[in-house]
């Protein structure tokens, strides 16, 4: 069972077949901080939780690198674009391998998508759910969706994916990269779908002109692509409810006619120093700093395991040291024999089945790591009749060696 953002209740995440997750990647600068991490371990449980039960997993994950966050802060370190985003991409790989953090099968670079997106949104204009806007500073148009005529024409409702009223749409949208007040928009909630090139933006040749991608269509085309229509699970971090999940839901139904996923799965934002995680801010505490000061990779991903997903929370020394503290009696715990006089011999052990069905009931219930731990702090406590079957548990359920 697993909290669906759309029913605001616990769903059964089932696969048919095989299951098919999609969570949105990073826009490569700032990695990997904090509030990353915290997403993919959440939907790294998940994955394990279902190879757990025997499904295959079909995992596919996008990487903004091109979009205006990552341009300015280009523009303001001096740094080119490309060299900005190739270098935090593979800081973004090397900080998730040493988090045990099981890889997508497919890790596509919009870049990489540039003509299908295109082409995508020339689908979109010719079914008349996109319109052209004309731009004073650039040769050709910016091209929008129109969500009124997605709404006559397929499955989508707006607001369903999100549970928001208007109002709170349109703060949203001027919050999170829409335009809400752009002149010649149909809608102001309407969002980009292709920004026609301007003078010192990377911009790329294509049948709807000379361009690139605006944020949402980039998932839709990628998701299509990797996973199918209605694919098991999507994911993110909650700040993308809306406008980005949203309205990738709304261009996915308009090119496939079905909804983009079964389940909308979010996860809950990370605070330091009493504010949300956030670039903008700077209040960042990144997972290669921690590394590079000396910090087990195992003791964060404990520290983020500690927290429920859907729960936000405050990044602080005391939650790191109490992680580092569990690694370390969980460590000792198992490198005990069952047989090892530190442990009463005269008493029973523990059953390592029943301590990892235990783990499984807690994983199962809405991804509930916390419960998890605390089925293992425990137990740990006791003698265990195969702590090796325990250790391997830990390893596949919780991605923690010890």
């Amino acid at each position: 069972m697993i909290f669906d953002t759309a029913t605001q209740s616990l769903v059964e995440a089932k696969p048919h077949d095989i299951a098919r997750l999609y969570v949105c990647g990073i826009t490569p600068y700032d990695a990997t901080h904090m509030g990353h991490a915290s997403t993919y371990l959440a939907f790294d449980t998940l994955q394990r939780v279902w190879r757990d039960a025997g499904y295959l997993v079909h995992y596919a994950q996008n990487i903004t690198d091109i979009d205006d966050p990552l341009l300015e802060r280009a523009t303001a370190t001096g740094v080119d674009w490309r060299t900005l985003a190739d270098d935090q991409i593979e800081l973004f790989r090397q900080d998730m391998a040493s988090l045990d953090v099981i890889p997508p099968d497919h890790y596509v670079a919009v870049t990489e998508m540039i003509g299908e997106i295109a082409e995508a949104v020339c689908t979109l204009l010719d079914r008349g759910i996109a319109y052209r806007v004309p731009t004073e500073d650039a040769d050709g148009d910016d091209i929008y969706f129109d969500i009124a005529a997605a709404q006559d024409a397929t499955p989508w409702v707006l607001g369903e994916e999100s549970n928001l009223d208007r109002d709170m749409m349109l703060a949203l949208s001027a919050e999170r990269g829409g335009d809400p007040d752009r002149a010649g928009k149909r809608d102001a909630l309407d969002p980009l779908l292709w920004r026609a090139a301007r003078v010192g933006e990377p911009s790329w040749p294509a049948r709807v002109g000379e361009g690139r991608p605006g944020w949402h269509i980039e998932c839709s085309v990628i998701a299509l692509k990797h996973l199918g229509k209605d694919f098991t699970v999507q994911g993110g971090g909650f700040d993308l409810v809306f406008p980005h999940h949203e309205l990738s839901g709304g261009h996915a139904s308009a090119l496939s006619g079905h909804r983009l996923a079964q389940v909308y799965s979010h996860a809950g934002l990370v605070a330091y120093e009493g504010e949300k995680m956030s670039k903008s801010l700077g209040n960042l505490v990144l997972v290669s700093r921690l590394r590079e000061s000396g910090v087990d990779p195992r003791a964060i991903r404990l520290t983020i395991l500690a927290h429920h997903y859907r729960s936000n929370w405050e990044w602080t020394d005391a939650v790191l040291a109490e992680a580092t503290d569990r690694l370390a009696r969980w460590s000792a715990a198992v490198s005990t024999s069952s047989g090892d006089a530190s442990h009463d011999a005269s008493t029973q052990a523990l059953s390592a089945m029943d301590l990892i069905a235990d783990m499984r009931m807690a994983l199962n219930n809405d991804l509930d790591t916390p419960g998890a731990l605390g089925v293992l702090d425990s137990a740990l406590m006791h003698r265990i009749d195969e702590p090796r079957l325990v250790v391997d548990a830990v390893r596949a359920l919780l991605g923690v060696a010890l």
